[in-house]
């Protein structure tokens, strides 16, 4: 078996490729040509990339090549520029899950809320079970507890329900309040607690029980028992505001039936979001949502799903004098739920 040959060893002068040269491999001798020795140097390496020299080119002739890169990308990293393309990023508000219910055993004073995971901006907080609170008594931390942020259940009354982080451990809680806004919430109760963002709202009637109702994905509610907001009221060519049964203090889309009834032919009611201002209603005016009668004194319905203002209201008018009947079904109050 012939030795190993160095290249220092090969014969002056420039082989072509086809030249054989003696190899040893794994203690076997074979011969390759220097062709196929020169394919395996370079292994299918691109054409601009296949010599040494090429390569030393690439690096610019740098032996530390590995060194001088990661320190420039540690540079990058570090720079102003990066800082203020992070900041610039925009981390959406959602919430996830987390849809409220009445509680089954109490559904007057109990609300469930689903497992949830909430952020906004850079705010995080999840739980993988249940939580219940109640609307009758202040607020205590775990599931079961009283969730008011201050004072006692009141009657007729909207109450905003926010999640918590807590500080120490990234758990969450919940709790209720009658302010719209977090600014708004009392939160001499919360210490160690972060507000993370608005979920959701429950609404008590007379009696200052939770109205039952179902939620559904995407921040829909509809109440077990339509509530009758109105009831045989003029409506006439004055347009006029009428409260419903949403939350106070935002806006919600309102889920309506409406009946109307008058004593004039081709007559027609338009029931409508405050914010366009006020309106005429009629074919010779803004249109209308319930009419047109065709014999006197007798019945138009419809249905709509109308905005609100922040006082719960929205407008009605008539073509002539008439009355009206609106059953409010629910309501959407978005607080950006996903699912």
């Amino acid at each position: 078996m012939p030795d190993d040959i160095l290249i220092e060893d090969l014969p002056l002068g420039t082989p072509s490729r086809n030249s054989w040269v003696p190899v040893s491999n794994a203690g076997a001798s074979e011969r390759l040509t220097v062709g196929q020795i020169l394919d395996l140097v370079i292994n299918a390496a691109p054409g601009a990339l296949d010599t040494l020299k090429e390569l030393a080119d690439a690096l610019g002739d740098d032996p530390n090549f590995a060194t001088t890169v990661t320190n420039a990308l540690a540079a990058k990293a570090n720079s102003a520029d990066v800082a203020a393309s992070l900041a610039a990023l925009v981390i959406p508000s959602v919430t996830e899950g987390g849809l409220l219910s009445n509680n089954g055993a109490n559904p007057n004073t109990h609300v469930d809320f689903a497992a949830m995971s909430v952020r906004s901006g850079s705010v995080f907080a999840s739980s993988g079970s249940s939580i219940t609170k109640r609307v009758n008594a202040t607020w205590a931390a775990g599931t079961g507890s009283g969730g008011l942020d201050a004072g006692a259940v009141a009657a007729g009354a909207t109450y905003f329900a926010y999640a918590l982080r807590k500080t120490a451990d990234a758990s969450l809680d919940v709790v209720l309040s009658t302010s719209p806004t977090i600014g708004g919430v009392t939160t001499t109760l919360l210490t160690g607690y972060t507000i993370v963002k608005c979920i959701g709202v429950v609404l008590t009637d007379g009696s200052s029980n939770i109205r039952p109702f179902t939620m559904y994905p995407r921040d829909e509610y509809t109440f077990t028992t339509p509530v009758k907001d109105a009831v045989n009221l003029a409506s006439s060519a004055t347009s006029a505001l009428l409260a419903l049964t949403v939350p106070n203090g935002v806006k919600a889309k309102a889920k309506l039936r409406f009946q109307f009834l008058s004593s004039s032919t081709t007559n027609a009611v338009l029931i409508h979001d405050p914010a366009q201002g006020v309106l005429a209603a009629g074919v010779t005016g803004d249109g209308g949502n319930a009419g047109a009668i065709q014999v006197a004194s007798n019945y138009a319905i419809g249905s709509g799903e109308i905005w609100t203002n922040t006082s719960k209201q929205v407008r009605h008018v008539a073509g002539g004098a008439g009355n009206i009947w609106v059953w409010t079904d629910g309501f959407y109050f978005p607080c950006g739920r996903i699912s």
